[in-house]
């Protein structure tokens, strides 16, 4: 019979291993300053281009639901939310193995994908897809999608509230 003590313990974490707590840049969620028409152009195109996409959403890092196009049914409050969840875990990824960023995080399913890419320190972009969508293509155009959103967000004044 072993006792307790003689179970390998993980080691105490060296002061200072985990960065700092990041904060969060004030959200975009119901921003009138966003232009909408042309962040609800840029989500359609994608759709339009890349056959299998349900649709896209636009969130912030925070969770909360921007914009979307979804054409499945899905909750958009939901996707944004795990979109947020998506990134919150590939940016601690990219900070304990040294490999920056977060950019893009893809789960595949029985029945389809998500897919998230960064648009800006703000906002991610979410595109909910089926089983038979061609991934190669999604993140071929989805990136530069994204990019385009960041142009449109770029210099939008946050509110508060």
């Amino acid at each position: 019979m072993s006792r307790v003590d003689d179970l390998p313990r993980r080691t105490p974490a060296r002061a200072g291993a985990l960065p700092p707590p990041r904060t969060l840049p004030p959200s975009l969620a119901g921003n009138p300053a966003l232009p909408y028409p042309a962040i609800g152009q840029e989500l359609s195109a994608l759709r339009l281009q890349i056959p299998g996409v349900h649709g896209c959403v636009l969130g912030g890092v925070d969770g909360l639901l921007v914009t979307h196009n979804l054409q499945n049914g899905a909750d958009p409050d939901d996707l944004a939310a795990l979109a947020a969840t998506m990134f919150g875990l590939g940016r601690q990824v990219g900070s304990r193995l040294g490999q920056g960023d977060f950019q893009q995080s893809t789960v595949r399913n029985e029945g389809g994908y998500l897919s998230v890419y960064a648009v800006s320190p703000q906002a991610l972009l979410a595109v909910v897809g089926t089983d038979s969508i061609n991934v190669a293509r999604l993140h071929l155009h989805a990136p530069t999608t994204a990019a385009r959103l960041g142009d449109l967000l770029d210099g939008v004044v946050p509110t508060t509230s």
